[in-house]
């Protein structure tokens, strides 16, 4: 399994912990890999684990309702915990990172091949090929880093 996947996997996990223990951001990171997280993974995939559960938490507005658009009949609040994370990530992967929108898709159905059922990765794939189709259409501007992040970018590279 890639490394890619493996922090996708545990970016998984760090918002399932969010969503019941309503935990959020450095709290949920640090505990993460203190209790929870695979040691072996090297710097970078913990970093794009932590990239993206922090991202998915800081833009779960923007997520959410793009996941509404095209859950019909479906209330967000009312999927199962992971089926909804999965969502989650991926459509985060969708407005926020350069992954290509077919990986991001294959990638979430694997994870949910391996953590959720059958059915729920037909509702997955559904879902995220709509919204796939949706950004198709009608491309948004990838903008997932703010000036701070900018910022902090430019100082880590001038330090080096």
């Amino acid at each position: 399994m890639g490394t890619r996947r493996k922090a996708r996997e545990s970016a998984l996990q760090m918002l399932f912990a969010a969503d019941v223990a309503k935990t959020r951001d450095s709290v949920l990171t640090s505990n993460f890999w203190n209790e929870l997280g695979e040691q072996t993974l090297d710097e970078d995939t913990r970093e794009f684990a932590n990239n993206l559960a922090v991202g998915a938490l800081r833009e779960i507005e923007t997520i959410d309702s793009r996941i509404r658009t095209r859950a019909e009949h479906w209330r967000i609040e009312r999927m199962a915990i992971v089926d909804r994370n999965v969502l989650r990530l991926a459509v985060y992967e969708f407005l926020f990172e350069p992954t290509p929108h077919t990986v991001v898709i294959n990638e979430a159905l694997e994870i949910a091949r391996r953590f959720s059922t059958f059915e729920a990765t037909q509702f997955i794939n559904g879902i995220l090929d709509a919204i796939k189709h949706d950004l198709e259409e009608n491309p948004v501007q990838k903008s997932a880093k703010t000036e701070e992040d900018n910022l902090n970018e430019k100082s880590r590279a001038s330090s080096q």
